[in-house]
């Protein structure tokens, strides 16, 4: 089978064909190279951002009992590791879409190079097996640029979901240490702030 063979008789539709695929392949790489280089990054901002989103609430931890405090900041950390999330997953849904979608588009590549070679072997009028092996199996070609599309396309798909939920769960765990380490703090600063009040009454009343 000569690529180059097939490419010259090769209509407007399968050249164009041939191109999406290029296409898909070079986004696949791109999204996977990203998505790995910036997962260390990704993640001591994302542990950078839990803190300051519950840095930002201490000055109003004031006037709310510890119940209230609590949820508040439960609700600061859950909805900062959403916005994490939504960003680590950027561009892994389209990686999705290139792994179902390769394929098909190599098959309708192939099928499309078929029926131009069979209508080719009818005008000749020569339906020998010499002369529709070779423009059947070139027109297959298709098919596996589809399928090279495809198999690295899920295969980064399943490398950046796991890395993904891996970087879930160490943001919860890292939202959990915040999360007690602010509330012990604030239950501290209230106890001391209580028993400052109460010995200035005591003072106060002694004199």
């Amino acid at each position: 089978m000569n690529f180059s063979v097939y490419w010259q008789h090769a209509d407007a539709v399968s050249k164009t064909l041939y191109f999406v695929l290029l296409a898909m392949s070079i986004t696949t790489w791109t999204i996977f190279v990203l998505r790995l280089m910036g997962t260390r990054q990704l993640k001591q901002q994302a542990y950078a951002q839990l803190s300051q989103a519950l840095s930002k609430l201490k000055a109003k931890f004031a006037p709310l009992n510890f119940e209230q405090r609590k949820a508040v900041a439960e609700q600061a950390l859950l909805r900062q590791i959403s916005a994490e999330k939504a960003s680590a997953e950027k561009g892994v849904a389209v990686l999705g879409t290139i792994a179902s979608l390769a394929p098909f588009v190599g098959l309708f590549g192939t099928v499309w190079g078929i029926f131009h070679a069979l209508v080719a072997v009818g005008k000749s009028g020569q339906a020998g097996l010499a002369q529709v092996a070779t423009p059947v199996g070139e027109a297959l070609i298709m098919t596996g640029l589809g399928l090279a599309v495809a198999i690295p396309a899920v295969l980064a798909y399943n490398i950046c979901s796991r890395v993904n939920r891996g970087l879930s769960h160490e943001l919860q765990d890292q939202a959990h240490s915040l999360l007690i380490d602010t509330m012990l703090q604030q239950d501290s600063s209230a106890q001391a702030a209580t028993e400052k009040a109460a010995s200035n009454h005591l003072v106060g009343g002694q004199a």
